[in-house]
Parts: structure tokens; sequence; C-alpha cells
């Protein structure tokens, strides 16, 4: 078994780990020559499975990796553009949400240009344990790999995403059978475009809503029922006030209120995130659907105000219990696969959850920098990115807070290091495994 020493190790190379590593290089240098950044995708990706050619981001191209923290920045998306010679085009689109497969390659070239900060692919986190001294604190971690190699840290940053969440009544459905918006582009890229496949999508956000739009050239003589829980397709509620609780600095003010101040602002700004489809897409879908009524096409529509009771497969189909939220009736829809845009698990992910379990921790709670609070003078340190919107707001899974919170954890481990000296990780077998 081969083992690595580094002193910082991020498990995710996606956004928020990437800001991460841009600060460090700006601004610990010294940390930055021994970070790694592991991935247990064989390429920099960002959200793949949804990379239609189509789609763009949600949100302002300002809110890169750097801009918000440092505008002269040279790990800019402006200066990605300016490099690769794409500059006046961009300009020209007169837009603030570049594609997103445009965004995607920004994030590669920033990971091509980092200079300290190493990054190894297609290694997969299996675990995390700490390590302890002799009377008990955490001296640092060990994260051990899907191929049975281990890296040795005093700090981790966990930046990978939830699971995704799948609907218990299909939790018993053939995998192969099933597809989340996570798997949509490379699912779809095995199937036969030419076969009339009979297809459920299932859920009301954005993701549901991009997948059934792409469907029709996917899979264009397929029979597609979209499934969902509410009366119909809403807009997101988000307008210029409600944005402003997405500020880098309002993360200040939601973690300092009550908590029942923290619930009420989630719940009213739920609806500016999820469950909900951007109001460019919605006049998309409309269209659509009003152009297949005028065709009288009935191979495509939308079921609303249905819950799906059960699910099970039967021969080569899958058959759902569909139960009318206004009648009660029930009926089956039998179908060869079904989508889900079903979002994400809102638990911890497993690998958080297994760490404060060893760490004997009842609940997984973080600092205002992001630090798991460990209850002791632990001479290491653990950080959790993109799962905080319980204590920093709905903001926190989004790249809104991404460059700003990536300072502030640099700051918190060099601040850390000046407390507790740094000394050199140990290659002693970690208590407890």
């Amino acid at each position: 078994m081969s083992e690595q020493v580094v002193e910082l190790l991020a498990v995710g190379a996606g956004p928020s780990n990437l800001g991460l590593a841009v600060a460090l290089e700006e601004l610990a240098p010294e940390v930055a020559a021994s970070t790694l950044l592991i991935d247990r995708n064989p390429a920099i990706e960002w959200q793949p499975g949804m990379l239609m050619p189509w789609a763009t981001s949600q949100v302002s191209f300002l809110k890169d990796l750097v801009t918000q923290r440092d505008p002269c920045s040279r790990f800019s998306f402006l200066n990605h553009l300016y490099e690769t010679g794409r500059l006046d085009e961009f300009v020209n689109m007169s837009t603030f949400t570049p594609y997103r497969v445009e965004f995607a390659e920004y994030l590669r070239w920033v990971a091509d240009s980092l200079t300290q900060v190493r990054i190894r692919l297609g290694c997969e986190a299996a675990a995390v344990r700490p390590r302890r001294d002799d009377a008990g604190a955490v001296t640092g971690w060990v994260t051990s790999l899907a191929d049975g190699t281990t890296i040795l840290s005093r700090y981790l940053v966990y930046g990978g995403s939830r699971e995704p969440n799948i609907p218990p009544e299909l939790s018993r459905i053939s995998p192969d059978r099933i597809i989340h918006s996570t798997q949509y582009r490379h699912r779809v890229a095995e199937l036969d475009g030419e076969l009339p496949y009979r297809v459920a999508v299932v859920g009301s956000s954005q993701s549901a809503a991009e997948m059934f739009r792409a469907l029709r050239d996917d899979l264009p003589d397929s029979d597609i029922t979209w499934l969902m829980r509410s009366i119909g397709l809403s807009s997101d509620q988000s307008s210029k006030f409600t944005n402003e609780m997405y500020y880098p600095s309002f993360v200040d003010e939601f973690y300092d209120a009550r908590p029942a101040a923290r619930e009420q602002i989630l719940r009213e700004l739920y609806r500016t995130n999820y469950s909900v489809v951007t109001p460019p897409m919605l006049e998309h879908l409309y269209a659509d659907l009003y152009l297949d009524r005028f065709q009288d096409r009935t191979d495509r529509r939308l079921v609303t105000m249905v819950d799906i009771t059960s699910a099970q497969e039967v021969g080569d189909e899958v058959v759902l219990e569909l139960t009318d939220r206004r009648t009660g009736a029930v009926t089956e829809l039998r179908r060869d696969l079904v989508f889900l845009g079903t979002g994400f698990d809102t638990r911890m992910p497993r690998l958080v959850r297994d760490l404060a379990s060893d760490l004997g921790l009842e609940q997984v709670e973080v600092s205002r920098q992001y630090r798991l609070e460990m209850g002791d003078n632990s001479s290491a340190a653990c950080y959790l990115q993109g799962v905080n919107e319980e204590t920093h707001g709905i903001s926190d899974s989004l790249l809104s807070v991404l460059a700003q919170r990536a300072e502030e954890i640099c700051r918190d481990i060099v601040a850390h290091r000046c407390r507790i000296p740094v000394t050199a990780v140990s290659a002693e077998e970690p208590a407890g495994l």
C-alpha cells in the first residue's frame, strides 16, 4: 500500500476547490506548495451530466473563481477569454451568462494554469479517518483512496457534491432504467437515438426542464411524459432585492441571525433556487408545447399534481403507480426509462457523515470560516465547502460566494498554522485504523 504526505488535501476538483487553489497560490504560496487536489473524474468537469450545447449558466460570469475577491487576478473568466482569443466575440454576445460548456472550459483552463497546487484526477476518496496523538487530540487526516493508497494531511477541505436524490419509491428499480440529471449526457449517448423509447421525466426543477427539452433532440421518436407534484411549472422568484441575499457580504448577516430567522430566510428564498425554472426556459418550453398542440402531437406531455406512490419492474418495463393529488385516482404508467430531475440528498455527504461519526460528533457544525467544529485544540483542521446552507445561507452551494469563501478558508488556514506551529505529518499508523 503506497502512502503520500501533503499539508493540505482538497477532495473534489470542482469550482469550490479550484477557487481555493487559486486563493492559496495568490495569498498563501507556502501552503499551496504542499497542497493536493484529488477528484474521482478523469478530467476537470463541471456539471458534466447537464452540459447541453445550448445550456447557459444561471449566474453572471463575474461570479467566477476570483473576480469578487480580486478583479485584477489573472485567473478571472475575462482573462481566460482574452488569453484564448475569444474576448471580442463574448463582448459582442452582450450577455452576463456564458454557455455552460464555456464555463467548464474556463475551469479546465484554471486547473492547467496552476503552478504550485497539484491536481490528481481519477482518484476517488473512499474514506477519511482522523489521526490522533497519545492524548487523543486530532493531529491530521488519513484519506483512503478507492485504489487502496492513502494520503496523509494536516488540513482537509471537502469540496465534493452531495449525493443524487433518488426517490424511495424508485430506489429498487434497476440503475439501468433510472437516469439522474447528473448522468444525463453520458447515459443518453449510450442509447440508440432512433428507437421509440417510452420515457418519464420526474421533477419540476431546472434540471428536469433541461432534460425534457434535450430529449426532443436526443430521443426524437420517443414518447415522453413529464411528471410533477406541483400544479405546473413555476418561474424562479428572484428579483434584484432577493438577489442581495446571494451577496458574499450577506453570509455574515445570515450566520449571525437567530435560528428562527435563518429558517424564515431559507423558506422565503427557496423558490429563488429550488423547484423552479428560469423565465427563458419556460418561454421555450411553452412555445414547443404550443406547437405540439397545434400539430396534434401527443407524444410529449406534462402530467401535473401526481405522486409516484410505487414502482416496480415487470419484464422489460418499469410500472409507475401514479396517484392524482386532486381526485385520489390511481393509474399506471409503463415506461422504459425514468429520468430524474430530483436534485440532491439534503444530508451531509456520506464521506462527511462517516468522518463526523469517527470524531464522535453528534452533528456536523462549522465555524463562520467553514471549519468543522471538533471541540478540542486540534493541531489539524477540516473545512467544508458548498454544504452549509443551514448556517451560511442559500448561496452556499452556488458560485455566488465561492471566491470570497476561498479567501476566508485560506486565511483561516494561515492563521491556524501561525497559532499552532507546523510539524511534519507522521507516517505512523493512525488510531482506529
